[in-house]
């Protein structure tokens, strides 16, 4: 995991906005058909916190009803009320999806997810292209593994702004923790949102980005330089384990993230082995250079 800033073109200083303030249960509009309520989980892991994403006005479908916090379901139900029909998950960690159960006693929406998981259980499950036709809007499903290998992003199409989940996040970069995050395939699933001509993202965690494209490329490059990082350390090492590598190859990384870094760094080795680059296979074993 990385805390590198995207380097977006910025204003002049002095025309410069203030960072905006996220706030937990507060509903603000994004745009005419979307609003983001801040669940107050902030961690080093979320952020400032979980974003939950209500989309619609007459009918409206939640995303990623987050932790079950009663205020904050209180703050969906209080913007959604009786127009609430799904709730959808982008994936099934616990920030994301435990609050689905409760909303759903709490409106009898359908829940709508990948699959059953980590005590997730949907009522329907649904998976790449899987659209919700409104009479407001249309929300189509991308399956995008990799973070995790349930993940889904969703696109609403009428304003081509992709809910990301935590497949792209503003300000830094994801965490990858094989077995089930595997960056070979989280690399594959951000090539192909280069093909949904977007407009904007909303992520799982931070702000709106209104460059999408530029920051898909940014961190298509940003993980290509790291897996370089890596395979130059290996290589210059011969062998070494995972925890010999990290303060080499994170030195742009707080020494307090090296703990949660590593599992990326295990999914940057993964690929490379997969790739014949190097040999090894276990988070606490040694790698060697091929």
């Amino acid at each position: 995991m990385s805390r590198a800033r995207l380097r977006a073109a910025e204003p002049d200083a002095d025309e410069a906005p203030p960072p905006e303030r996220l706030t937990p249960y507060v509903a603000k509009a994004l745009s005419p058909l979307v609003r983001r309520i801040v669940a107050p989980n902030p961690n080093v892991f979320t952020g400032p916190g979980t974003n939950t994403y209500l989309v619609g006005i007459d009918e409206v479908v939640v995303i990623d009803p987050g932790v079950s916090d009663p205020e904050h379901l209180d703050a969906i139900l209080g913007c959604g009320g009786d127009r609430i029909r799904w709730i959808a998950v982008t994936h099934t960690h616990i920030d994301h999806s435990t609050g689905a159960a409760e909303l759903k006693e709490l409106t009898g929406a359908e829940v709508l997810g990948f699959g059953a998981k980590e005590g997730f259980k949907p009522d329907r499950r649904i998976g790449d292209r899987y659209t919700i036709d409104s009479t407001e809007f249309r929300l189509q499903a991308i399956h995008t593994p990799g973070h995790a290998s349930n993940h889904l992003c969703y696109l609403v199409e009428e304003e081509r702004m992709l809910l990301s989940g935590d497949h792209i996040n503003q300000g830094t970069t994801v965490v990858i923790k094989p077995p089930d995050g595997d960056m070979a395939t989280y690399i594959e699933s951000l090539e192909k949102l280069k093909k949904l001509r977007l407009r904007s993202i909303a992520p799982g965690h931070g702000t709106l980005i209104e460059n999408p494209a530029e920051t898909v490329d940014w961190y298509i490059k940003h993980r290509m330089a790291r897996e370089k990082q890596v395979l130059a350390s290996l290589k210059k090492a011969g062998t070494a384990k995972i925890d010999d590598l990290i303060p080499e190859v994170y030195s742009d990384v707080g020494e307090q993230l090296w703990p949660i870094a590593r599992y990326s760094l295990h999914a940057h080795l993964l690929k490379l082995a997969g790739e014949g680059t190097v040999k090894g296979k276990t988070l606490t074993g040694k790698w060697t250079f091929a």
